[in-house]
């Protein structure tokens, strides 16, 4: 407990606070105390009261959550938002989305792609989001801008990408950025493999090499669609997670995105590397990609966190709504009303994403020492009444719209629903402006 002669340099006084660990806990008039970025307080609010603070917030008819964290995207899609809707995934990628971003990702694409997703990740209450894209220098600058946390990957493929000629300069330069960002509070470099059907045998034994010395984790699509295993099946005689784990890729710093093709052997092959699972569902769904078992991987003891996937094929970065569709789904996939209750959902959506990412000791829960990355919910809507259980109204009767406060590492992001750091105006017009160049419509 801190010196109570210390000033607090924040005190929330929340109607409802849920720290998400331990499990299944709502605190009810509780006050959560920041210093230094830290939570150094959680307690009865007439405790609360009882230390000085250079600013207190009473936050009246509000839900207090850890920050939500979005555990798979890809941001700078954000300006392909719309582009080429309902088409099954290799047509999508094939014939319009690889060659939109052979003409025009660059690095100006980057930076406003990045930084109108970053804007639309914190107006949703997302503190921390994985980024898997194009020029992931430019992208960790829009973090470090912005004020935000973020796990980068380096995009790795076995043929040229905008910025990087071959997979061995791709490696380099995360090898690089992964140097220069290693003491970054809030930045985390990995390495990206895009998935086993664009990067060979060769390549991915190289980034496993390098991910074990450096310590550092690996993103990657896996088994998303049906047609994926089948061909692994014909070219390999395996199926691609079999695949992995026999060039030594799975284990706790693996992060598997997507997985909707799930057999006993890849089960067990989870279980036993302790392999984390990323769930789009979503992106999955408006795909036909397939579904994830999510409750059959929990109950197995698989750590499943939750991503919204690129805005080009979901088309939005809304973590809440998506945790909603993963709770719905997890109950039809698995033919029982009990799968992935709305507490499991939240832990999904916040602790679950920071284990996926190694940042459980830091982020993904409201514990002493922790930092204050913080997203404060309005509940006090027409729509989300009479409240019962508040974790049940925020996963199954509210929308991003209610996301009013948001911090990271105590500092403020979003104060009463408006951006603290960015000019909402500015990234709006910008975006037009690429919608205009990429339609081909001047005005």
């Amino acid at each position: 407990m801190p010196n109570r002669d210390i000033a607090l340099d924040l005190l929330l006084l929340p109607t409802w606070l849920v720290p998400v660990e331990p499990a299944g806990v709502v605190l009810r008039e509780h006050g959560l105390g920041i210093r230094d970025g830290h939570i150094v307080f959680i307690g009865p609010r007439a405790e609360a009261l009882k230390y000085r603070a250079t600013e207190i917030r009473e936050l009246p008819d509000t839900l207090l959550t850890p920050g939500l964290i979005n555990a798979h995207g890809h941001a700078a899609m954000t300006l392909f938002r719309g582009l080429a809707d309902d088409l099954p995934l290799m047509t999508w990628l094939e014939k319009h989305i690889w060659p939109a971003e052979a003409k025009w990702v660059d690095e100006a694409f980057v930076r406003d792609g990045t930084d109108l997703a970053i804007a639309e990740q914190i107006k949703g209450g997302i503190t921390c989001f994985s980024d898997m894209y194009f020029f992931p220098k430019v992208a960790s600058e829009r973090v470090h801008n912005s004020g935000m946390r973020a796990q980068v990957a380096i995009p790795i493929l076995d043929f040229p990408i905008p910025g990087a000629q071959n997979a061995d300069e791709a490696i380099r330069q995360g090898v690089e950025l992964f140097g220069d960002l290693k003491h970054h509070p809030r930045i985390n470099i990995t390495f990206g493999p895009h998935a086993p059907y664009t990067v060979g045998d060769e390549n991915l034994e190289k980034i496993r090499i390098i991910a074990e010395e450096l310590d550092a984790a690996i993103h990657m699509h896996v088994h998303e669609t049906a047609h994926e295993v089948q061909q692994s099946v014909e070219q390999h005689g395996e199926r691609p997670l079999a695949r992995l784990a026999r060039l030594g890729l799975l284990g706790p710093r693996f992060q598997a995105v997507h997985m909707t093709q799930i057999s006993d052997d890849d089960l067990a092959l989870l279980v036993e590397t302790n392999t984390s699972v990323i769930h789009c569902p979503e992106s999955n769904l408006k795909l036909a990609s397939g579904f994830c078992p999510v409750e059959r991987l929990w109950q197995a003891g698989v750590n499943v966190a939750v991503g919204t996937d690129g805005a080009a094929s979901n088309n939005d970065l809304d973590l809440l709504g998506e945790t909603r569709t993963a709770a719905l789904l997890a109950k039809a996939v698995a033919g029982s009303a009990t799968a992935l209750d709305a507490h499991r959902a939240l832990r999904m959506a916040t602790l679950n994403g920071a284990r996926a990412m190694g940042l459980e000791s830091q982020v993904g829960s409201l514990e002493i020492g922790k930092a204050a990355d913080l997203t404060a919910f309005d509940l006090s809507g027409l729509a989300q009444q009479p409240i019962y259980d508040p974790v049940s109204q925020l996963i199954y009767a509210t929308g991003r719209d209610c996301v009013k406060h948001v911090w990271v590492a105590g500092k403020q992001l979003l104060d009463d629903r408006c951006l603290t750091r960015l000019d909402e105006h500015q990234l709006g017009a910008t975006a037009r402006d690429w919608a205009r160049r990429i339609s081909g419509h001047h005005p």
